[in-house]
Order: structure tokens, then sequence, then C-alpha cells
């Protein structure tokens, strides 16, 4: 029997692969689970993302870190709806200029408010 091809059958047989939600339904709390990390987000890409409000860097705007890293998140012409340090679930679309950024049409606390958000461009 070939080594080779005894483990690629094994890998092929136990590795499953799934494309992460952009979104999932909400709980009974109201909570969204995250499909996405700070560093592998792309332009124009929509996003789920759960980290915390490490900064407050404007009345419209914060800067999110997870264990990958930080972005701005822009919530204008909304006021922040979180404090700083709270942990927080953001879903939005990263933006395709640079620096990077996310418009957030939601925002999911601690506490499992929901504060949905618009925006005028």
């Amino acid at each position: 029997m070939n080594p080779r091809f005894t483990m690629a059958a094994l890998l092929a047989a136990t590795v499953t692969i799934s494309a992460p939600t952009l979104a999932t339904a909400a709980t009974g709390k109201g909570d969204m689970a995250p499909s996405q990390k700070i560093a592998g987000l792309l332009p124009c890409q929509e996003v789920t993302l759960r980290g915390v409000v490490l900064r407050i860097t404007d009345e419209d705007e914060f800067i999110l870190s997870d264990a990958s890293g930080q972005i701005p998140v822009y919530v204008g012409p909304n006021m922040v709806p979180a404090a700083q340090g709270e942990t927080i679930t953001v879903a939005g679309r990263v933006d395709d200029d640079f620096p990077r950024e996310i418009y957030a049409t939601l925002i999911i606390r601690a506490d499992g408010t929901q504060v949905p958000l618009s925006h005028r461009y």
C-alpha cells in the first residue's frame, strides 16, 4: 500500500471546508455569530465581526480590535452606540478606500441590544 495515497485519502475523508456565513440568524439574546477576523478582510466585503471597542476616535467612529488586528468602524451620521472596552458585534461593509474601514449597518451590544445604523452617501 502506498503511504502517500493512504495519507491523502485520510485527509480527503476527514477534512471538510465550509464557507463562512456573512450574517447568521439572531439567537434568543439577539447575538450574531461573527464570521470573519479583522486581518483577513477584503475591500467591499460584507462582514460580521466580534471585537472590543479599543478607542472612540470621533462621535461617529471607533477602533474595533480582535485577536487578529484593529480597524476603524464608521457609524455616521449616527453616534457611537458603545463604550470603550465593550465587546460588540459589528455587521457592515468594508470600504474600498485606503485605509480600510468598516461602514457599520448593525451593532449588537454585549447585553444583546441591537442598534441598526443608516448612512448617507
